[in-house]
């Protein structure tokens, strides 16, 4: 509702539609479609405020819910990990006080927030290291952001030279796009593993 309001106000401020009905129904649209990964668009967003298509993208990175299909962290990985943080503030203010952290009323285990900390790290990685690769063939910054962004989340539509589609896009970082499509898909874990000695070992 946050971004519904915030998209609709600076589009309108810019007066990028014609109405304040077209603007609100555009503006519900996008962010509907950006921030649950559907990908779907009425209109290209490259004709936006810079603002508000960064702002779209990096909502992608929240996802869907889990269990959906969906890409993104996923909003309940984002939870705890607000939560996470949260009970760290707590324990720099009081140091010998113990802290749970509880999904509605059941404490959840460390391993499972730890779980939580390692696919973000892996994300974080693939994320990073896919942006780098992408530039290294090229492509400017802002293009190799917008394009590892649309594919680690599964959510089509970019910006710069991805703003229409793909095609521009040089066949090395094709490729990397292409991994990128994957690793969002099955999730950054399950391909990674693949890649670990201990797998073909056992």
């Amino acid at each position: 509702l946050t971004l519904v309001i915030i998209c609709t106000l600076v589009l309108w401020l810019h007066n990028v539609y014609g109405s304040v009905l077209t603007t609100l129904n555009q503006a519900f649209f996008q962010v509907v479609s950006m921030a649950t990964t559907a990908g779907f668009t009425t209109d290209s967003i490259a004709r936006w405020p810079l603002f508000l298509p960064v702002l779209l993208l990096c909502s992608a990175f929240i996802g869907g819910c889990a269990g959906s299909t969906g890409g993104g962290l996923k909003v309940i990985r984002i939870l705890l990990l607000f939560k996470q943080g949260n009970r760290e503030l707590k324990r720099l203010v009081h140091p010998n006080a113990v802290y749970s952290i509880k999904l509605g009323n059941r404490a959840l285990p460390e391993r499972i927030l730890e779980a939580v900390w390692g696919f973000f790290s892996a994300y974080a990685l693939v994320f990073i290291i896919s942006m780098l690769a992408i530039i290294a063939t090229g492509v400017d910054d802002f293009s190799a952001f917008a394009s590892v962004v649309a594919t680690l989340n599964n959510l089509g539509p970019g910006l710069g030279v991805v703003a229409d589609n793909f095609a521009t896009m040089n066949p090395v970082a094709k490729w990397i796009l292409i991994a990128n499509m994957l690793f969002g898909r099955l999730e950054v874990f399950t391909l990674l593993v693949l890649f670990t000695p201990t797998f073909w070992r056992e």
